[in-house]
Order: structure tokens, then sequence, then C-alpha cells
């Protein structure tokens, strides 16, 4: 049972912690919200698997604005929480600006990166590249027109990251694809924007693609909703998607917030401090096959998915990163 009802505003929840005494770990939810089907999503189910398998209580927050991240940080450390587990980017300089404040608290972040880690503090990533390597490989496989799309939410290196090994795979396929990459904003509600999902998977489509990959938060899902309306294949993210529309997501690039957080609450006091990366080889990435998808993915495109997996968890195939050198020539944004 969690500390704060969804319904209640972020604003109402912050003061009911005032005052209050919480010895159990505690999750704040970026913008978007933790039904976003996506990243939130994902983090909230880690934290409800640890509930339901400990018995425990764990308590949450979801922002309504940029200015409550630090709000919400210094309640939860002054009534006690710990882990205290943040989610998304943002929140990295917040962390760092108040872990000094509190040294008996634990914080963990997940997406975010700072060039000088504190003491009690976690950084939790992922290699999302290589996980976008394989799904590019899909599409590439799947489309009929040689044309596929990349919608990012907040334009940052993140998300670019993504595009970039996704480009990747699908000319790993086909080195003659043409890929159309559009970000949906600048802003934070680039994250929560399903209409300007809609819109610009139209665009894309009027632009010949066939298959659209989504990594955009709670903007995926209407680009998800648009790809079935208009009989193309969509490629989720974060989260399994597959169900959302059944035969027309092509599959999910999984990435395992839920195992993120799920290990953090368990691991409770002792979470540790530094940074941990997450790729193909710690199953912190990957790709979805389920019921809902399985008949659109043949035997020797899983074939040929897994020997690329297989290679580049052994090194025998390097994806590369947006990081390395800020830019991606494989595709252009």
């Amino acid at each position: 049972m969690t500390f704060m009802k969804s319904l209640m505003g972020a604003t109402a929840a912050l003061a009911l912690m005032a005052g209050a005494s919480l010895a159990d770990p505690a999750i704040i939810f970026d913008l978007g919200g933790k039904f976003d089907k996506s990243f939130n999503e994902a983090a909230f189910a880690g934290a409800t698997r640890w509930a339901e398998e400990t018995g425990g209580s764990f308590h949450e927050i979801e922002l309504q604005s940029e200015a409550q991240r630090e709000q919400a940080l210094r309640r939860f450390a002054e009534a006690g929480a710990n882990p205290i587990i943040t989610t998304g980017f943002a929140f990295a300089t917040p962390v760092e600006a108040i872990a000094g404040d509190y040294p008996d608290t634990n914080f963990v972040n997940i997406d975010g990166w700072l060039p000088e880690i504190p003491a009690n503090v976690l950084m939790i990533s992922f290699q999302e590249h290589q996980g976008s390597y394989l799904v590019g490989m899909l599409a590439a496989m799947t489309s009929k027109t040689g044309t596929i799309g990349f919608i990012g939410g907040m334009d940052i290196p993140l998300i670019r990251h993504f595009g970039c090994g996704y480009a990747q795979g699908a000319k790993a396929v086909n080195p003659d694809i043409n890929i159309v990459a559009n970000m949906t904003g600048t802003t934070p509600s680039a994250w929560n924007d399903p209409v300007k999902g809609s819109e610009l998977t139209k665009a894309q489509i009027s632009q010949g693609a066939d298959v659209v990959y989504a990594a955009a938060g709670g903007t995926g899902v209407g680009v998800l909703q648009t790809a079935a309306d208009e009989n193309i294949y969509s490629i989720g993210v974060d989260s399994n998607q597959n169900h959302l529309h059944p035969g027309s997501v092509l599959t999910s690039m999984m990435k395992r917030v839920d195992v993120a957080v799920y290990e953090a609450m368990k691991a409770g006091d002792n979470v540790g401090a530094g940074s941990m990366v997450l790729g193909l080889a710690e199953e912190g990435v990957g790709y979805a096959v389920d019921e809902h998808n399985e008949a659109l993915i043949s035997a020797d495109m899983r074939a040929a998915v897994e020997d690329a997996r297989a290679k580049i968890i052994s090194g025998d195939l390097e994806v590369v990163s947006y990081y390395a050198n800020d830019s991606c020539p494989a595709l252009s944004f």
C-alpha cells in the first residue's frame, strides 16, 4: 500500500509529508506520471513487485512541475525515507544539490549523469543503443517501403542515443534504408504530448514510413495509436507495450527500469553508491516477444536478432554510442 494516492495532487502530498516519519523506501516519478505506459510505469511496476513480494510499503509522489523536484527530495529525506529513488535525468542535479545535506540517506537516480557522484548516491543508466540496435534490425526486416521512422521525446543526448542505435541496426540489415527522425520538443512537456506524437507519426507516414519507433514516454502512446489506426507498425519503448495494439506493435525495446527500482528497494540501506550501467549482457535492455506480436516476427528474423545480440555481448559487434562524439553518422536528427 502506497503513502500517496495518484488522485492526490503533488502539492497536497508534499504538505502531508511534512512532519511525517517514513522509514520505508520512496520513489519520485518524473513528469508524465506513473501511468505513462512507458518509463515511469516501468518504475512503478518494479516498486509494486517489491512491495508484493516482501509485504513492505513504499512512498511515492508524482510531480506536477519542475519546481517540485528538490522540494520532494528534501521532504522525503527529512521524513526518513530510505532509499529515495528518482526517475529521469532531470533529477540528477537536484539530487547532487541536496545529497550532502542528508549523508545518512541513500539516493538513487535512474537515467541521469553527474561528473562527480556524491558518496551516498547511486546513478543507474542503460545501454539503450544496444537494445535499439536490435529493434532497428526488426524494423528494417519488416519494412516494405524501405523507409522507417523514429520519434523521440525531449531532444536530449539520451534520446539521440536511442535513435543512433536504432539506425545502426536498421542499416546493418539494409544499408540503403531511409530513416525519418523527429523529436517532439525541447522541454519536459515533450514526454507527455500524445497529440504531437500522433501528428509526427502521420507526417512520417506521408514520407513513406511503415514502421515507427517511439522513444518518447507518454507521447509514444499517440504514436502507437496512430500507427494502429493507419495500419503500419510501431515499436514501443521502456515497458512492454505490445499489448496496447496487438498485431500492430512490432515489438518493444525493453529498458528494465522495473528491475532497477526493484533491486534498489530490495537492497535498502545497502543500495550502494557510484554508477551502474545495464546493457544486453546484464539483461538491462532487450526486445519483447509475446503472444501479442509473435506472429509478426519470423524464425529467421528472430535468429538474426539473436545472433546480433550474442555478438554485441561478446564484443564481436560494437554499437557506436551517441555519447562517444555527440553525433550519429547513421542518422541525422
